[in-house]
């Protein structure tokens, strides 16, 4: 009778399963989200390169597009990596943009130039711009961006020529070292040291000649869209303020503010076109296409990563009335990363070709011993 039950039980629990299987309990109401989109999809996004559109859906528990909402977004940048550092060492874990915009369909969009590989967080608080509409939530996300493959490239070609390299030298220090009467060194070793100097001054002049022609390049491409930062028509006004001066690393302030020309009073729900440009190249680094608050403003801050000179630029064209442009320059401070941070490279390809160098000493001495063909 006792394994009867035991099978009875058994019996019962599998038909339960069976049923759930089957015919799933209705779950808990999830939460509102913020849906994530981007153009390109990660996986293809270079860094420092074109810019990525960023698109955000607030939606509520059902899946439903939320309306009339209020988004509050940080961006930051990958956390420090001490032992492989980016391209951009000074802007590891900093914030890159801060935007405060109205979404009337819950949408938001924005375009990024993303300047290192590694994992974003873009922080999200939604609120409702109708009060009690929804309850307000938050929600961070991550956009992982992959690593530029040229640089793969570049580092195996240059790590394949540090060990060619090495053992070459090893080979050559593990000869005869006799140093004959007359000589500072063994013959060898000074053709080894002819060689490296030869070698050295090649790397020189092609490092810099092609460093004198990127600059030349750049300069040559820079550009400056001619507006000032207010301008006027008959129903508006637009103005644009903020920091002129920025520093890598750190958020840079900008302000657009449109008023009615006639009353003086802010105009809300002004659509206004954004956008900043890296001035060396003629790059956009950012663009927004959002609306001012009931205070006629639009406010955001950015971060100029790479050092040079931008300008940011804004458009408005109110229906029935003139376009307006206005548009201000912004001087960048850039900072050279710590020393410490050079080093690691450094450090890694000196211990490439110092164990390449090694290992040619080691090859030579095995190749010098006499073969034993048969042992006593």
């Amino acid at each position: 009778m006792k394994n009867l039950k035991y099978v009875g039980v058994a019996l019962a629990a599998s038909l339960i399963c069976v049923f759930l299987w089957f015919n799933p309990l209705p779950s808990r109401a999830s939460q509102p989200s913020v849906l994530l989109q981007t153009e390109p999809f990660l996986s293809q996004v270079v860094p420092d390169e074109a810019p990525v559109r960023v698109a955000l859906q607030a939606v509520d528990a059902t899946g439903q597009p939320l309306s009339n909402v209020q988004f509050q977004l940080q961006l930051s940048t990958p956390v420090k990596t001490p032992w492989f550092t980016s391209d951009f060492p000074v802007v590891e874990g900093t914030q890159l943009l801060e935007l405060s915009a109205k979404a009337p369909s819950g949408k938001l969009e924005f375009e990024q130039v993303m300047p290192i590989r590694g994992n974003y967080t873009l922080k999200a608080q939604v609120e409702p711009l109708v009060a009690g509409a929804f309850e307000p939530f938050e929600q961070s996300l991550q956009l992982s961006v992959p690593e530029k493959t040229t640089k793969y490239r570049n580092a195996a070609i240059l790590i394949g020529i540090l060990m060619i390299a090495g053992v070459a030298s090893g080979w050559v220090i593990g000869g005869d070292q006799t140093v004959q009467d007359g000589e500072v060194a063994p013959q060898p070793i000074r053709l080894l040291l002819s060689a490296a100097t030869v070698v050295a001054i090649a790397v020189l002049l092609f490092v810099n000649i092609n460093a004198e022609l990127a600059s030349a390049h750049s300069h040559g491409e820079m550009q400056s869209v001619t507006a000032s930062p207010v301008q006027k028509s008959e129903d508006f006004e637009i103005r644009l303020s903020g920091d002129q001066q920025a520093i890598v690393g750190q958020l840079a302030s900008q302000t657009i503010q449109v008023v009615n020309a006639k009353t003086g009073n802010p105009e809300a729900d002004i659509i206004v076109n954004v956008e900043a440009i890296a001035l060396e190249d003629n790059k956009q680094m950012f663009a927004y296409y959002g609306r001012t608050n009931n205070q006629g403003n639009l406010t955001w801050k950015e971060q100029f990563f790479d050092g040079a000179p931008h300008q940011v630029v804004a458009e408005i064209a109110p229906p029935n009335s003139l376009t307006l442009r206005v548009s201000h320059e912004v001087e960048v401070e850039g900072i050279a990363p710590p020393l410490y941070i050079r080093f690691i490279s450094l450090s890694y390809y000196t211990g490439i070709f110092v164990l390449s160098l090694l290992a040619g000493v080691w090859l030579h001495r095995q190749s010098s011993r006499p073969v034993v063909l048969f042992g006593r």
